[in-house]
């Protein structure tokens, strides 16, 4: 199993004081082997450590012994959230994103988890599929939550068939284990037209209020479906059968909060756009829970820029709310280099970009147009600048979706001078999912972060200058 790297050392910490240095590996810590972060930050929040060091070039080990107040941080941080595999996912989804990219992007991407460690550290969903006797038993031990669970659908036949896993009849046994114990669970179901929509999605949400009710919510979002997939049994949703999934989830959320006296479930943005009809008031997604997952999301942003935000919103933050040292990975990464979220950033050649004052684009993709639209249509010398995804193609039309690729295509008929805002939800580590980078823009952009607060500061930047 490899030992976790040192990344970084903060001046004047317990970790610098006792001698360790960026490239250090931790060989043991207390004389244990840690498999992940999670392991290593209970084993660093202890008052005495003794620390086994491997050293690049050093032929033995060394021992460093930390001396320090209890929880106190250590101050380094680690290259990787899971020391030893990470558990890959042996289902094969007809709707896995995964399997629609094309080949040639960066090979991070195509790595499939289903692994419950980064469902708890980021948010990722598992299906349980690989999950086991001693992983509950760890997971009860440490209240490793909340964990976020692929339901799809509670029919053992349906579900199975959606996995392409047989596991996928039975794993769900798992589900009420978790919240048998008082894990927080949050559900998700990916809806593909004809396989687990109409009366399957019905019987799925009979089957969460029958069985699983202490389910803390429950997303419903449609498939995503790109130029590149290959399976014949995927179609995008209609709007009449997007508008039949609102009214499900409308109705379905009265009996809930009948019953349980909460709406447990919620659809997608995106169903409300593909059927034509008005995102539901800021107050019916009950502070957000699935932000992330597109729920709520057109909301959250206007609350923001409009000011009148009440609730935090985002990621649930889970292990990540306590940690010291994890990686910066995952919706932790920082999305672009050389500066915080909403700092000018280069373009190509060198050329210059607009001064306070200048006309100003916000670059968006066809989603969030039609969010954005009537926000900004009052905004004097704002303009949307709308960006098709002609890389993934399909229905994929989500902002953090867009490739450099077709930035570039949209920038590069636009005057110079201008102001051009990119949401930082393009961009991972400072690059597009295909690899490019703003160096290889056409125009100079500057990166907000994709928040209505965000937003509105940049587009503030040019009236106080005028």
């Amino acid at each position: 199993m490899p030992a976790p790297k040192v990344t970084a050392v903060t001046e004047a910490s317990p970790a610098a004081r006792a001698g360790l240095s960026v490239g250090d590996e931790l060989v043991s810590l207390n004389g244990r082997h840690p498999r992940d972060v999670i392991e290593y930050q209970a084993l660093v929040d202890d008052e005495a450590l003794d620390l086994r060091v491997r050293r690049p070039g050093e032929p033995q080990e060394v021992t460093l012994t930390v001396r320090k107040q209890a929880g106190e941080p250590l101050g380094a941080s680690v290259a990787s959230p899971v020391f030893d595999r990470v558990r890959t996912c042996d289902n094969h989804c007809a709707f896995c994103f995964i399997h629609q990219l094309p080949k040639g992007m960066r090979r991070t991407l195509y790595l499939k988890d289903d692994d419950y460690r980064l469902s708890f550290l980021y948010g990722n969903f598992t299906t349980l599929t690989r999950f086991t006797e001693l992983d509950a038993e760890r997971v009860l031990t440490e209240r490793l939550g909340p964990l976020f669970v692929s339901i799809h659908a509670t029919d053992p036949a349906v579900r199975a068939h959606m996995l392409r896993n047989p596991k996928g009849a039975t794993s769900l046994r798992w589900l009420r284990v978790l919240l048998d114990g008082g894990i927080e669970v949050h559900g998700q179901v990916v809806v593909c037209p004809g396989v687990n929509d109409s009366a399957v999605l019905e019987d799925t949400l009979v089957t969460v209020l029958d069985r699983y009710p202490e389910l803390a919510t429950l997303g419903v979002v449609p498939l995503g479906l790109s130029r590149f997939s290959n399976e014949p049994e995927m179609r995008p949703h209609t709007p009449a059968e997007a508008g039949a999934v609102c009214d499900a989830v409308a109705r379905w959320q009265e009996v809930y909060r009948s019953v349980l006296g909460r709406r447990l479930v919620y659809a997608a943005d995106e169903y409300y756009l593909l059927a034509g009809r008005p995102f539901p008031a800021a107050d019916h997604y009950d502070g957000f829970p699935q932000h992330e997952n597109g729920i709520g999301m057109a909301r959250a942003f206007e609350a923001s820029f409009l000011g009148n935000a009440t609730a935090a919103h985002g990621v649930r933050p889970g292990f990540f709310a306590w940690v010291e040292g994890a990686p910066a990975a995952g919706y932790r990464a920082p999305r672009s280099e050389g500066g915080p979220a909403g700092g000018r950033q280069g373009g190509a050649g060198g050329r210059a970009g607009g001064r306070a004052g200048s006309p100003v684009a916000v670059v968006t993709g066809t989603y969030g147009a039609r969010v954005l639209g009537p926000l900004l249509a009052e905004q004097e010398g704002v303009r949307l600048l709308q960006v098709r995804n002609d890389f993934f193609g399909g229905n994929i039309g989500v902002a953090g979706l867009l490739t450099g690729e077709d930035v570039a295509r949209a920038l590069s008929g636009e005057p110079e001078g201008h102001r051009y805002l990119l949401p930082d939800a393009c961009l991972s580590e400072g690059r597009f999912l295909d690899g490019a980078t703003l160096a290889d823009l056409p125009r100079q952009v500057e990166v907000v972060a994709s928040d209505g607060r965000s937003l509105r500061t940049a587009l503030e930047a040019k009236v106080a200058h005028r």
